[in-house]
Parts: structure tokens; sequence; C-alpha cells
């Protein structure tokens, strides 16, 4: 089947870039955006409810048409940050979710009253900078890992009533970027350019260097490799057995080496999808760029342009120090697969603040 690149809904509504975007748990019914604009958005991508029923009149008329883009519903708001969002992990019973950002705490919020439960930080044990990632881990969910700018992950329990972590682990030597944790396992990727595996049962810690800065990490399913974005315009997939390079992907005309670009495995791990920081070809009206790879081949399978929005959100003219009109992109910095739903569907968001969904209608 070919690669879904036609966008079949936009959800609107942020004041400001999006920095983080997931799913809601299996089937991925709903997507959650973090923005800069300090709120969190609850959506249903794709409304069942029609304006007209399928047996209508009018329905039957336009079938020979192509469906138009929808307008995704969105459900929920939830305000506590003072700062950017700029992670978000959703728990497997999709109850609660945990969010971070600029705030220096690790927000977990109830999703039925939109209220927080707890708020992890504001004490000396807690992280001293903004934190970068968050991740539910454990048992039933029961603690939260994230990652700081203070270069330490800290680990939280969600069922203790403490407000100090249970575990800090300081071994990086730059900001922690990116957190993935799997079973008793905490992979963390840093600007130091390594990507560190902590056992945390057996108290050790295996260092992969990779060279350049790491801006994401993207386990397997079967956990026994990783995908490791970093700041040299290249996405790595290691074998975290060996440490060795199981493949690379890069592109001519991507560009990767000056902001945090998420990559992501997609497609039942069929592809990596990452966006596009837009210095290596700039677009024009306002478009980004997301890119997808093959990845047993590592040819690339798709160049998807991505619009600024629907159409009456076009980009706002701004003017340079020069005086002339300065063309803005829009930079791709977050990507989010539904991994358990029916049909390929992938979401994308970044400077516009206008997180685009696609797939298959």
């Amino acid at each position: 089947m070919a690669f879904p690149d036609k966008p079949i809904s936009y959800l609107l509504g942020s004041n400001g870039p999006v920095h983080a975007l997931t799913y809601s748990a299996s089937p991925g019914t709903y997507i959650l955006a973090g923005s800069a604009d300090r709120s969190i958005r609850l959506y249903n991508p794709q409304p069942s409810t029609s304006i007209h029923p399928a047996s209508s009149h009018i329905t039957k008329k336009n079938s020979a048409n192509p469906p138009a883009v929808v307008e995704g519903r969105l459900i929920q708001t939830y305000s506590a940050h003072g700062y950017e969002v700029l992670s978000l992990s959703v728990a497997s019973d999709n109850a609660r979710f945990a969010s971070s950002g600029g705030d220096r705490s690790v927000f977990l919020w109830d999703v039925a009253s939109a209220q927080t439960l707890r708020r992890f930080g504001g004490t000396q044990q807690s992280h001293t900078a903004r934190i970068n990632c968050v991740s539910f881990g454990g048992e039933d969910d029961s603690l939260l890992i994230s990652g700081s700018l203070d270069a330490s992950v800290r680990i939280w329990d969600v069922k203790s009533n403490s407000l100090k972590p249970i575990q800090v682990l300081t071994e990086a030597r730059d900001s922690i970027s990116a957190a993935a944790v799997r079973g008793h396992e905490i992979v963390s990727g840093s600007v130091d350019g390594r990507v560190r595996t902590y056992d945390v049962r057996m108290g050790r810690c295996v260092t992969d260097v990779i060279g350049p800065s790491v801006t994401s990490l993207c386990l397997t399913r079967d956990g026994k490799a990783v995908l490791v974005g970093s700041l040299d315009s290249k996405v790595r997939l290691m074998d975290r057995e060996s440490g060795g390079c199981l493949k690379t992907y890069s592109e001519s005309g991507w560009k990767n080496e000056d902001l945090r670009v998420q990559s992501i495995l997609g497609g039942k791990e069929q592809y990596v999808l990452v966006g596009d920081e837009m210095t290596g070809m700039p677009g024009r009206n306002g478009e980004g760029r997301i890119w997808a790879w093959d990845v047993l081949s590592g040819e690339l399978k798709a160049k998807v342009t991505v619009p600024w929005g629907p159409a009456g959100h076009e980009p706002k003219k701004s003017i340079g120090k020069d005086g002339k009109l300065k063309e803005r992109s829009n930079v791709l910095s977050c990507v989010a697969w539904r991994d358990n739903g029916f049909g390929d569907q992938y979401c994308v968001s970044g400077t516009s603040g206008i997180v685009t969904v696609f797939g298959y209608h």
C-alpha cells in the first residue's frame, strides 16, 4: 500500500507552535497536542457526525468528488502550565496523562476532569531547569521518568505521597533531550552525543557514543533496536545489544543541524518518519515537509509537503531587519503515528500551531 500522504483533517486552536504530539492508548482514537501557549488540547481527528447522512441525496451526488479535509473536534483544553509544553505521555488506561515543559515540574493529569492529580517539582530534589521529555513506566504505569536540561533523569513514584524522586540518574554531561522506557530499562539521549541505557534492576549503565547531539529516541517493539535522531542530518537505527549501527537514513535535501526534530518508526515499523527544519530547501507559502524512509532498505519512500494549515490560515507576513519580506516555513518538529487503530494514520505539527492528520479516507 502506498505511503499515506494526503491530509484528512486539521486540528486548530493552538495560539503558538506545537511542541508535543501523542495518540491516546489503543485504539488511538484521540490526539493530544502540547503547545507553546502553555495549554494541552485533546482532539478527535475524525468526528463521525457528518453534515449530511451517507444515505442522503447530497452525499450521493458529491461522492464523485474527493472528500474535503475536515476540521477535527476539540474536546478538552488542559491549562495549568506556566511555560511552554514540551512533552506528553499517555497512560495505558487512557485515564491519565503526564506533561512537562518549562515549568521544571512534571504534571500528572486526570483526563476526564481536566485537573492535575499531582505535580512533581518545587523541592530541592526536583529538576532545576526545563523538562524536555516525560514517559510512563513501571507496572500499571506507576512511575514517571523525566529528562531535563539540567542533565539528569529523574524517576518519580506516582502512587507515593512523597514529592522526592525515587532515583536520580546523573551520568549525562549535557541536557537530556529524549527518553524511552521499556520494562526495567530506561534509554536516554543527550546533547553530549551519548545514548545511555540504564538497567534499573541491575544498577547498570551502558553508554553508546553517537557523536553529534542526540535529539530523538524511538524503541522498536521488540526492544532490540533504537532509532536515534541527531544533529548531523542523519537518523540511525542502532542495535542495542552490540551498539552497532544497523542502518543510516539521510537525504541530500534534508537538513537537521540546529533544531530538535522528532524521528519515529511508523506503519508497523515499515517506515522511518522525521520532520524538517527547512534550512536545506525553504518551503513556499509557509509549507513544511516530512520525510519517510523504508526501514529495511533505507530508500526514501516519500517526501510529503505539509501546508501551513487549511485555506484561510496562511502565515502572517513578517518583515526582516533588512526591510524585505521574510519567507516563513512550517518547521515540523513533532510527529506521532497511530499504532493500534484501523488503517495507517499519523499527525504532524510545528511552527504553525496547526496539527495536520494524514491517512486514508
